[in-house]
């Protein structure tokens, strides 16, 4: 950045902060606050996204009657997580719906964030979705470690997974390890090999420090394809294994079925994702959904005690309170 870039961020940063204070603390209109900065309402409203978009102001909305929607209460009553429920209308497209989701799950995801923790972040549709939305938050001795591989045997998956891990890298100031393997050996022992290697074993022990996990739920049916179903990570034969086993969803390519389990699906003795039981460990699991689509793996993911807090659209959170799991 030359002298002339970083001088003009500055100004930038300043009438941000400036219109920023005049609006939430002062009460004035655009149109006030345009006259008063000397520019025009256009302007202030960019001014104003931008000081939200960067860290420079929170919004938060409290109910004067309950700090829980029934959906939200009903959820944690039910399945003992804390849920947050987006409001979007029906006819929403699944695109759309995803994104407004993603965009909601970033901000609640910022306030969760801090410094001196170790996050790990999967991949996927979800992901990139969430990643594109987060607000800037500058963290101290904070490290973001990939869970599970992105190569398959058309591309190293290095660009697609480095992308979603470099977003929350530069959001929160914080240090991103990588995890440059499959997402699924070819050979159970192949994997057993490379896990006693201390290349390996070094974002192993990061990834055993987890604060705190954030993924999506893979699932085959899903609206908005889930990357590991559409990207070629499986063959004819690895589908016909996942329907005998029963599976329903995943998360960092790990898979479960309809009641939370995942003894002896074959495909998890290749996958690099941490176990169910390792993901368990992890003090806080922050997990976005979207979509009636996953609803099963939703369903799934909720009976075997993966998630302690959880997104989801309204649709979604209606349809799995008033279906009996």
């Amino acid at each position: 950045m030359t002298f002339t870039e970083d001088a003009s961020s500055q100004v930038r940063l300043r009438d941000a902060l400036r219109a920023a204070q005049l609006y939430y603390l002062q009460d004035l209109t655009m149109e006030a606050i345009a006259h008063e900065l000397h520019t025009s309402r256009s302007s202030v409203s960019r001014l104003l996204s931008f000081a939200r978009e960067t860290g420079l102001v929170e919004v938060s909305i409290h109910s004067p009657v309950d700090l829980l929607t029934r959906l939200e209460r009903e959820i944690r009553e039910r399945y003992s997580v804390v849920a947050r429920v987006v409001p979007i209308a029906d006819r929403t497209s699944d695109v759309d719906r995803l994104e407004r989701v993603a965009l909601s799950a970033a901000r609640i995801l910022a306030g969760l964030v801090d410094s001196n923790m170790t996050v790990g972040v999967a991949w996927g549709s979800t992901m990139n979705a969430l990643s594109r939305n987060l607000p800037a938050k500058k963290t101290h001795n904070t490290q973001i470690v990939q869970l599970n591989g992105a190569a398959n045997t058309r591309t190293t998956g290095l660009l697609y997974s480095t992308e979603i891990l470099n977003r929350f890298g530069v959001a929160f100031g914080a240090d991103v390890q990588q995890f440059p393997v499959p997402a699924l050996f070819d050979d159970p022992a192949t994997k057993q090999a490379l896990w006693r290697e201390r290349s390996i074993l070094r974002v192993l022990a990061i990834q055993s420090s987890m604060d705190l996990a954030v993924f999506g739920l893979g699932a085959a049916a899903a609206s908005v394809p889930s990357h590991v179903y559409a990207g070629g990570y499986f063959d004819p034969t690895d589908y016909e294994l996942l329907s005998a086993a029963g599976v329903v969803g995943d998360v960092a390519t790990v898979f479960y079925r309809a009641d939370g389990s995942d003894d002896g699906i074959s495909l998890n003795a290749r996958s690099s994702g941490p176990s169910l039981t390792e993901l368990r460990t992890v003090p806080r699991r922050f997990c976005i959904v979207s979509g009636d689509s996953k609803l099963a793996s939703l369903r799934g993911a909720l009976a075997g005690g993966l998630i302690t807090d959880l997104v989801v659209d309204e649709g979604t959170a209606r349809h799995l309170v008033d279906t009996q799991s």
